[in-house]
């Protein structure tokens, strides 16, 4: 009959093995879930890509290339270039918002963190998180906003806070006319 200790030493040994494993297949799962991620996170930016390219193909000529008319901000998705637009109201809602968080962020700057809770969205979601980045990324490359340093955006030096137009009409910058 074998000692109480060789019993409870081969428990331990057994029990030592099995943590092995599972922590393996945890570092495996891990890196598993780390792929799935960024092929989400590719696919969500492909996707944005692709539906602002599908919105600017149905736009007319003349918006894209001359100056847009003054319409109310619909849902298209499409950013135009800021040279091309009459003002921040020529965006869609949603860059509005990003817009107005990034002039009350001053120069601190807007990070894409920030962006994803103006938004609507978890800034604890990965995906979401680097889904607002390319959209304040669009906004650069447009014109809209700078990117400072890296991964903080702030409104270009021609242009105000006082001219960003939160959604829902109101201005971001406090009036300078009494009434």
């Amino acid at each position: 009959m074998p000692s109480m200790r060789a019993v409870l030493e081969t428990r331990r040994k057994a029990a030592a093995v099995r943590v092995d494993e599972l922590e393996a297949e945890l570092k495996r799962v891990r890196a598993d879930l780390a792929d799935a991620e960024e092929v989400l996170k590719l696919r969500t930016i492909g996707l944005e890509q692709y539906l602002e390219a599908l919105a600017e193909e149905e736009q007319p000529a003349e918006t894209v290339v001359g100056p847009s008319p003054r319409t109310p901000a619909g849902p298209r998705r499409a950013v135009p270039h800021r040279q091309n637009a009459a003002g921040v109201e020529d965006l869609s809602v949603d860059y509005q918002a990003v817009m107005a968080a990034a002039a009350e962020a001053g120069n601190h700057g807007l990070g894409a963190r920030r962006a994803a809770v103006v938004l609507g969205s978890d800034s604890a979601s990965a995906s979401r998180v680097e889904g607002a980045r390319a959209r304040l990324k669009r906004l650069v490359e447009r014109g809209w906003l700078v990117e400072t340093k890296p991964g903080r955006f702030t409104l270009p030096s021609g242009l105000q806070a006082d001219e960003i137009v939160r959604p829902g009409g109101g201005s971001s910058g406090r009036s300078s006319t009494s009434g």
